[in-house]
């Protein structure tokens, strides 16, 4: 099988049990084609599989899984209409979208992380994957497995060494870096940010190019603050979210007449995601200092740690999710495990206390 992405919690995998499934598609053929697939892995089990989005709420009120493979087309209920009467019954299992309406860049792709997928993929088609379905798709059912497994079991996590604020900060950017399950969290995060801090956000989720147009509406329809993708030359208004374009680092820069400036940097790092997380902090703790305040969310990986730690040497602060709420609990584990983090909250308690530490520094 192919190994797992750096950062998936592999070793959180169940010893004693395997990866319950349960795939809910209105085609025969596509829910015989899932099974054929997942049971060639022993490290899967298939506990049912329906053809509605009626019977898997109905399926999941008595029983528990830890990955929903889900349509979005299908007879009555989309499955999108159904994601959250899914999420609610469902605990801690996470749903992945398989659905041909699901192609990369889609306003329906966008709109189910937002309501709270964990991942999507769409069917094979000809040209999709390039023959590589099978063995992606069993890598981003472990990945999902692993993290669900782990939340049931209501592991406990070492304790993390919290970092307090400097009093003497006063917030000037919020800078937000996200990945895999971001979107969602997003969602919670803003809602509780409410008409905002003040001060601009910068925003960088992991997401291609494609994507941008529909992520950027989807953000609009999340906040009453003003979004757009970002541009060089913009400058940072408070109460404004500027979003990372997919092609592109965003960055800012403070300029000679004290005012601070977006510049967009397309150069990558060898081995680091387009959008990055860590050259958005790197270059807030240059322009803002001790008044950069920065959010870790659910991703793979440890991008946004290298920028973290320049945010706290400059003396700012961190914020990251925790792990209970996170899909994968990557960059923020992360910034966690390192000690830089200020507070290890769910999303929806971001907000809060963002606003009580800037009260308190006022």
């Amino acid at each position: 099988m192919p190994p797992l992405p750096v950062g998936s919690p592999v070793d959180q995998l169940p010893s004693n049990g395997r990866i319950k499934l349960l795939i809910v598609d209105d085609s025969a053929v596509a829910r015989s084609v899932f099974e054929s697939i997942v049971t060639k892995d022993e490290r899967f089990e298939v506990c049912e599989k329906l053809s509605s989005a009626a019977d898997a709420i109905a399926y999941l009120s008595d029983h528990r899984v830890d990955i929903v493979m889900l349509d979005i087309e299908m007879p009555g209920q989309s499955g999108i209409a159904a994601l959250p009467s899914i999420l609610k019954l469902c605990g801690n299992a996470k749903v992945i979208i398989l659905s041909s309406n699901c192609d990369e860049g889609s306003a329906a792709a966008v709109e189910a992380l937002a309501v709270g997928a964990s991942d999507i993929m769409s069917k094979p088609g000809r040209s999709t994957f390039g023959g590589r379905f099978s063995d992606l798709l069993i890598e981003r059912l472990l990945r999902l497995g692993a993290q669900a497994s782990w939340q049931h079991a209501g592991e406990k996590l070492p304790s993390i060494a919290l970092r307090k604020p400097d009093g003497r900060a006063r917030a000037a950017c919020l800078g937000v870096g996200a990945s895999t399950g971001g979107i969602h969290a997003l969602g919670q995060l803003f809602d509780g940010l409410g008409a905002g801090l003040g001060i601009p956000i910068l925003l960088t989720q992991h997401l291609p190019p494609t994507f941008m147009p529909y992520f950027a509406m989807q953000l609009a329809r999340m906040t009453t603050m003003p979004v757009k993708v970002a541009e060089t030359g913009d400058m940072p208004l408070p109460d404004h979210v500027y979003i990372a374009p997919g092609e592109a680092n965003l960055t800012c820069k403070r300029r000679r007449d004290g005012r601070v400036t977006i510049v967009l940097n397309p150069e990558r790092e060898p081995l680091a995601s387009m959008p990055g997380v860590d050259p958005m902090f790197s270059s807030m703790a240059e322009a803002y200092g001790m008044n950069a305040v920065a959010v870790v969310l659910t991703g793979m990986g440890r991008d946004g740690t290298a920028g973290a730690e320049r945010i706290a040497k400059a003396g700012g602060w961190i914020v990251a999710q925790d792990a209970e709420t996170s899909v994968v609990w990557g960059m923020p584990g992360s910034i966690a495990r390192a000690g830089l983090a200020s507070a290890v909250l769910s999303p929806d308690r971001m907000g809060a206390y963002i606003m009580s530490q800037i009260a308190l520094a006022a």
